[in-house]
């Protein structure tokens, strides 16, 4: 049987173009909270077990509730998630899942009364970033916690 081939070291300039692109969603003005439950929630429906462990961990790093991170799986029906939030959830989930015609337009718009258009317009790069980082991470089937200790995520404490 054939390993994967490690992306990281076989183009690395397309890593860090996509790197880049992930930094610079980071210092979006995007609230930190709102990017990590669209991470989990992207990789969830892509079954990233990599990116989904990574971001469980960042969120918890950054004070997410574990019960919240819990609830991501089941965002609609729980109470812990404001209306906003919901938005955003309700559009990673249309664009990592999209059906034929794409973005229903009652999300659409119930994503435009809460974010301007500059936040939802860094919102759906964010959702597209986190894509693309679950199928590399899929196609490469980098294994969950396998960078931990270089990004930092052993400070979680969720072993």
């Amino acid at each position: 049987m054939s390993s994967r081939i490690n992306l990281f070291q076989t183009v690395p300039a397309l890593v860090k173009t996509l790197s880049d692109a992930s930094q610079a969603s980071h210092n979006s003005s995007l609230d930190i909270t709102l990017k990590n439950l669209v991470d989990i929630r992207a990789s969830q429906l892509n079954g990233c077990a990599f990116c989904l462990d990574m971001h469980v961990k960042q969120a918890k790093l950054h004070g997410e509730r574990e019960l919240r991170l819990y609830h991501v799986a089941i965002w609609r029906e729980s109470p812990l998630f404001t209306a906003k939030e919901k938005a955003a959830l309700a559009l990673s989930e249309a664009l990592t899942q999209p059906g034929v015609d794409g973005v229903p337009d009652a999300l659409y718009r119930e994503a435009r009364e809460h974010f301007s258009e500059v936040e939802l317009s860094e919102l759906t790069f964010a959702i597209a970033i986190i894509n693309a980082w679950n199928r590399l991470m899929i196609a490469s089937r980098t294994l969950p916690g396998a960078l931990d200790k270089a990004y930092g995520l052993d400070r979680a404490h969720l072993e």
